[in-house]
C-alpha cells in the first residue's frame, strides 16, 4: 500500500476515534429514531442485541460451539448516580441470568458506566455489588480500560476491590508507555489481566503508534504473562499476534490463558484455534449505547465503513 493511502487511513482512524468520544453525537443518535434505526443496521454486525433476552441465545450458541464468553452491557461516561445505579442493576440482573441459564459468561464493564465520573466511592460500591453477584455464578468481572485520564483511578479501584473479590480482572493497553510499570505491579496480584493494544487516541508522548514496534511490545507482555502462567486474556484480532502467542503457550507450557476476539471480527479464525484445543473467548456486547463501539470498530480499519454502508442499505 502506498504511503499516501496509509496516511489517509490513519487520518480516518483518528477522526473516527474522536467521533466515538463525542457525547453530543451519541445523545443525538439515541434521540433520533430514524438515524438510530439506520445506523443500528451497521452495528448489528458487532452486537448481540439491545436486551438480555436477545443476547442469551448468542451466548448459548457460542458456549455450545466450545467458546467461553465475556459480556458487556454497553455504556460509558455516566455522569449521575441514578444512571450508574441502573447500569449496576442491569449487570447484576445479567449475572443472575447467567446462573439460572447455566451459561459460561464473565462480565466486562467500564467503571465510568457504574459511577466513576460521579465519584470513586460510588464506582467502588457498585463494583463490589456486581462482583458479589457474579461470584454466585462462578464467573469473573473484567474491568475495561478507558482514556488515559482514568487509568490511575481504574487501577486503584481494581487493587482495592480485588482485596475482597478474587473474581476481578483488569485490562491493560500495550501501547501506553506506562504499561511496563503497571504490568510489573499487577503481575504480583492474583487477578486476571486482559491485554489489548489500545483503542484511544493518545499523543506520542504517552503511547506507541500502531505498527511493528507495538506488535513487538505486545508480544513481550504476552511472554511475561505466559511465562508466569498468570491468568490472562490475549485479546487481539491480529493473526500474527495470536500465532506467536500460541508458540509461546507451548514454549512456557501455559495453561492459564484465553485467546479473545470481539463478536463479529475474525470469529471464523478463532473457531479454528478453538477446534485445535486452545481456550478461546468471544467478547459479546449488548445494549442501546453502541455508538462508541461502532465507531471504534470502524476506526480499527476505516475501509469497514463501506461494509457498514452496505449493511445500512441492505433490505
Amino acid at each position: 500500500m502506498r504511503k499516501t493511502e496509509q496516511d489517509i487511513l490513519q487520518v480516518a482512524s483518528v477522526a473516527l476515534r474522536k467521533a466515538a468520544l463525542n457525547e453530543d453525537a451519541k445523545h443525538f443518535i439515541l434521540q433520533n429514531d430514524k438515524l438510530y434505526k439506520m445506523l443500528k443496521r451497521a452495528a448489528n454486525r458487532y452486537i448481540a442485541g439491545e436486551t438480555i433476552q436477545e443476547t442469551v441465545p448468542f451466548i448459548k450458541k457460542l458456549n455450545d460451539s466450545g467458546f467461553l464468553v465475556t459480556t458487556d452491557f454497553m455504556g460509558e461516561s455516566v455522569r449521575n448516580e441514578t444512571e450508574a445505579n441502573e447500569a449496576t442493576n442491569e449487570f447484576i440482573k445479567f449475572a443472575r441470568v447467567v446462573e439460572s441459564e447455566n451459561l459460561n459468561s464473565s462480565i466486562s464493564l467500564d467503571l465510568s458506566h457504574i459511577g466513576l465520573l460521579v465519584s470513586e466511592d460510588l464506582a467502588v460500591r457498585n463494583l463490589k455489588s456486581i462482583c458479589a453477584a457474579v461470584q454466585d455464578c462462578r464467573q469473573e468481572v473484567i474491568l475495561s480500560m478507558e482514556g488515559t485520564d482514568r487509568t490511575d483511578s481504574i487501577i486503584g479501584i481494581y487493587e482495592e476491590v480485588l482485596k475482597e473479590h478474587a473474581n476481578l480482572g483488569i485490562t491493560l493497553q500495550a501501547y501506553l508507555h506506562r504499561t511496563k510499570k503497571d504490568m510489573d505491579k499487577l503481575l504480583k496480584l492474583s487477578g486476571s489481566i486482559r491485554l489489548v493494544k489500545g483503542a484511544y487516541d493518545t499523543p506520542l508522548s504517552t503511547s506507541i503508534p500502531r505498527g511493528d514496534r507495538l506488535d513487538e511490545v505486545y508480544l513481550e507482555y504476552v511472554a511475561q504473562l505466559l511465562e508466569a502462567n498468570h491468568k490472562c486474556s490475549i485479546a487481539s484480532h491480529h493473526t500474527k499476534i495470536q500465532d506467536e502467542a500460541i508458540k509461546m503457550i507451548h514454549q512456557y507450557s501455559a495453561t492459564n490463558y484465553v485467546l479473545e476476539r470481539l463478536l463479529g471480527i475474525g470469529n471464523e479464525e478463532l473457531q479454528v484455534y478453538n477446534e485445535k484445543g486452545y481456550t478461546c473467548r468471544i467478547y459479546v456486547v449488548y445494549g442501546r449505547e453502541w455508538y462508541l463501539y461502532l465507531c471504534n470498530r470502524w476506526a480499527e480499519y476505516p475501509l469497514n465503513l463501506f461494509r457498514g454502508l452496505s449493511d445500512i442499505m441492505e433490505i
